[in-house]
């Protein structure tokens, strides 16, 4: 079990670092567009997260990072899925590994001490891949196809990971595997990118997050030390899970879908200000259905930050959770924020849904809020066989 201690409580005595990500979300918005148009991975907006200390955020303190904790890291990533939502996917996996390696006793301690330099040191970015072609997502169950086998100096892997955010730019895979003996045991192991045998296959041509770079990942025999074991048990002890993991990619994957409807909420202000309909003789800002209608999304945000920082901080000072609240707070964030940017295209007409304008593309990112475990069914099922008892 991960248990997540607070540590940002000195970093507003350190360089300011959410001054550092609106800065650089200014310049990843300018450059969102052509992404989404292109469906080309930002490159360079990681560059200039690492020249600003932000790929390092979460790193402990001892080890030449900032030490932020779940409730700072959750301003940046508002702040960066504001202005592209796909950085902030690649950038929020990354900080939650680098919370659970810290903390958790099933990591080795020399490994993660080396991965914490790197992501100091330059871009060294690190993602779990989970999700199969015929598994789906682990979190509904199965053992995945993805098989490590012993050999005489360490494991040969080979699989196929699908949805694989941030490939083009990995230094590290965590990768869910099962052994090949006789009884399997099933966990992560980490891999190197680019190691001999390992395949990129760009099959990402998605609705939304178009530049997150979530292709295939394919593994033919593929040679890892033994220690690449991290955290590898017999099935049935997977099941009780992580909450303090689960609490804190909750509360990141609502970061970042609330900032992408506070980016549409911004354009939709701009716009109901600058439009001036002829028939109406003055901007749409002026009638009360517009103000009425602003303000339903208003009270949707409001709740979620409030939701999302008091859940975070709860995380940080060792609240004791339940994975009933974290998948709720999750639910309750991104359907807000779909329902938020809905109602911004309800005002915009064929405006909202022209590719010319922004709307078009936050509403087209924010739907991808559901599809990130858990899934809403899974969330409403769990809480209602709670509620009876079951």
């Amino acid at each position: 079990m991960v248990t997540f201690v607070a540590e940002d409580r000195t970093v507003h005595s350190q360089p300011d670092y959410v001054a550092r990500a609106e800065t650089l979300a200014a310049r990843f918005a300018a450059r969102a567009a052509e992404h989404d148009r292109t469906g080309t991975f930002p490159f360079r907006n990681f560059g200039e997260l690492s020249e600003a200390g932000l790929l390092s955020l979460t790193v402990p303190a001892v080890h030449g990072g900032a030490g932020a904790g779940a409730r700072y890291a959750a301003r940046v990533i508002g702040i960066i899925g504001r202005a592209d939502p796909s950085t902030a996917l690649v950038l929020s996996m990354h900080y939650i590994n680098h919370l659970v390696m810290a903390r958790s006793p099933t990591w080795p301690a020399r490994l993660s001490r080396k991965l914490a330099r790197e992501s100091v040191e330059g871009l060294a970015l690190i993602n779990a891949l989970r999700v199969e072609p015929e598994l789906g997502s682990p979190a509904r169950g199965g053992l995945p196809a993805t098989i490590v086998r012993r050999t005489e100096t360490g494991w040969s892997l080979t699989g196929h990971k699908i949805y694989s955010t941030g490939s083009p730019i990995l230094k590290w895979y965590l990768v869910w595997a099962r052994t090949d003996e006789a009884e399997p045991r099933v966990g992560q192991f980490l891999v190197p990118a680019g190691l001999p045998g390992t395949r990129i296959v760009e099959t990402w041509d998605h609705h939304g997050l178009r530049a997150s770079g979530s292709h295939d990942v394919i593994f033919e025999d593929v040679v890892i030390p033994r220690d690449a074991e991290i955290d590898v048990r017999k099935p049935a002890d997977w099941r009780a899970p992580d909450i303090a993991q689960a609490a804190v990619h909750a509360v990141f994957v609502a970061a970042i879908y609330d900032g992408v409807a506070r980016a549409a909420r911004d354009w939709l202000i701009t716009f109901l200000k600058q439009r001036v309909p002829a028939s109406l003789g003055a901007p749409l800002a002026t009638l009360p259905r517009a103000q009425e209608i602003l303000g339903a999304i208003e009270a949707r945000l409001a709740v979620n930050a409030r939701l999302i920082d008091t859940f975070a901080r709860d995380v940080d000072e060792g609240v004791k959770l339940s994975a009933g609240e974290s998948n709720a707070v999750k639910l309750t964030v991104t359907n807000n924020a779909v329902a938020a940017v809905e109602d911004a295209l309800s005002l915009t007409g064929n405006h909202g849904l022209s590719r010319t304008n922004p709307l078009e593309r936050h509403y087209r990112d924010v739907l991808c809020g559901r599809v990130h475990t858990p899934q809403d069914d899974s969330t409403r099922v769990g809480l209602g066989r709670a509620a009876l008892g079951l």
